[in-house]
């Protein structure tokens, strides 16, 4: 028999449908209010991560792309990377990075670290890479959180500050041996003057065989004695620069004066041509012009010498760059500069001359020189095809 339905069951079961109402809606508010929460710590996240100027990417374990940070599309505004390997974006090679930290982070579970330099838009960029584990629980697919800084400023600057640093001391030195070697050097040229007077008075006593051998033993000895205290002065020049007389400078004058001391020097080889391509609007700089007619020379005479006899020309170029800086290019069409010697070049004594010819302090004189007057030298060469050696002058129209 079906039991007969009261009114109070009718009521509870309102009272009843009432409550769970009020309590769907009670929960439907405290969901919102969660969900709103949690968007807003999702955006105060993606604003976090957006921040990072930092490359920033989460990979699976094979180095496949998850997720980037906007950092990352800066780098590399075209197309979308999910899904992608790294590598392939990065080296353009289907093979993981030898130097990846990705992989020793998985394996060891530890936050592993690592430098590498990658080409991008054409340019050798050095980044340092910091892998961090991000371990799934439950034994799910594991990924790694990787982070790419961008430091190939800072290495410049902290190239530049070293080779600052090691010309200083190098210039301290090499002054102190110069002040010794000059006394000796002075002694034995003087004797040896000496000893020229006295064959003069009495070499009509004397075997004239004997005389005309004396005669070129001194003259060997005070040949010898002048190239080395050239050297000496170099030296000399090289710790403690000549005061600086500065004043305003035509960059095309200084250039044209240069071309006519090294005149002789440039015409002994007639396989050797000399381009100018000197803009004629250029306007004064207040520099030194002495210690600029160096550095020109140095590089024209470096020119040449890379010239080694082949058949080819010596470009001069000068041109305004950006309204601010005047630049000067010395390129030659010779042999080149490996690259596993170009960061030395600027060293001091470093040559790659034969001996005699060079003691390897034209380059990093003339690198000083640049330096003091706020400027940049730099080089870019191809080994078989040439060298072009840029320096940067800021235009400063007032002292």
């Amino acid at each position: 028999m079906t039991p007969t339905t009261t009114l109070s069951d009718l009521i509870g079961i309102e009272h009843s449908k009432l409550g769970f109402f009020q309590e769907l809606q009670q929960t439907v508010v405290e969901l919102q209010q969660s969900n709103s929460e949690l968007e807003s710590q999702r955006r105060e996240i993606a604003a976090i991560i957006d921040g990072i100027t930092d490359v920033m990417m989460v990979l699976s374990e094979d180095l496949e792309i998850i997720s980037v940070n906007n950092e990352f599309h800066n780098l590399f505004p075209e197309g979308n990377p999910i899904g992608k390997h790294c590598h392939e974006l990065f080296r353009d090679t289907m093979d993981a990075c030898p130097e990846c930290p990705a992989f020793q982070s998985l394996s060891t579970n530890s936050v592993c670290k690592e430098t590498a330099v990658f080409k991008i838009d054409g340019c050798n960029r050095q980044f340092e890479m910091i892998a961090s584990p991000l371990k799934t629980p439950g034994g799910g697919a594991n990924r790694v959180l990787i982070f790419k800084r961008d430091v190939t400023t800072e290495k410049e600057f902290q190239a530049k500050y070293y080779q600052a640093e090691k010309m200083a001391t190098v210039g301290t030195l090499s002054t102190g041996i110069a002040h010794e070697v000059n006394n000796p050097l002075m002694a034995i040229s003087g004797y040896a003057e000496g000893i020229q007077r006295r064959l003069r008075k009495h070499a009509e006593a004397m075997p004239e065989e004997v005389a005309r051998e004396f005669a070129e033993y001194t003259e060997t000895i005070l040949k010898e004695c002048s190239r080395c205290q050239k050297i000496v002065r170099s030296l000399l020049n090289f710790g403690h620069p000549e005061t600086s007389v500065f004043g305003f400078v035509n960059l095309n004058s200084v250039i044209k004066e240069t071309l006519t001391i090294l005149g002789y020097h440039l015409k002994k080889s007639r396989k050797l041509a000399i381009e100018l391509e000197l803009s004629e609007d250029l306007p004064l700089i207040y520099a030194d012009e002495p210690r600029l007619n160096q550095v020109v020379l140095n590089l024209l005479t470096n020119a040449a010498d890379a010239m080694d006899g082949k058949k080819g020309a010596i470009t001069i170029r000068s041109f305004i760059k950006e309204n601010d800086f005047i630049v000067i290019e010395v390129e030659d069409q010779g042999i080149g500069i490996p690259p596993d010697i170009r960061n030395r070049l600027f060293d001091p004594f470093f040559t790659t001359k034969s001996v005699g010819k060079g003691i390897g302090i034209g380059l990093s004189t003339c690198y000083g020189i640049v330096k003091d007057h706020n400027g940049e030298i730099n080089v870019r060469s191809a080994e078989g095809e040439g060298s072009c050696f840029t320096v940067t002058l800021p235009i400063q129209q007032e002292k």
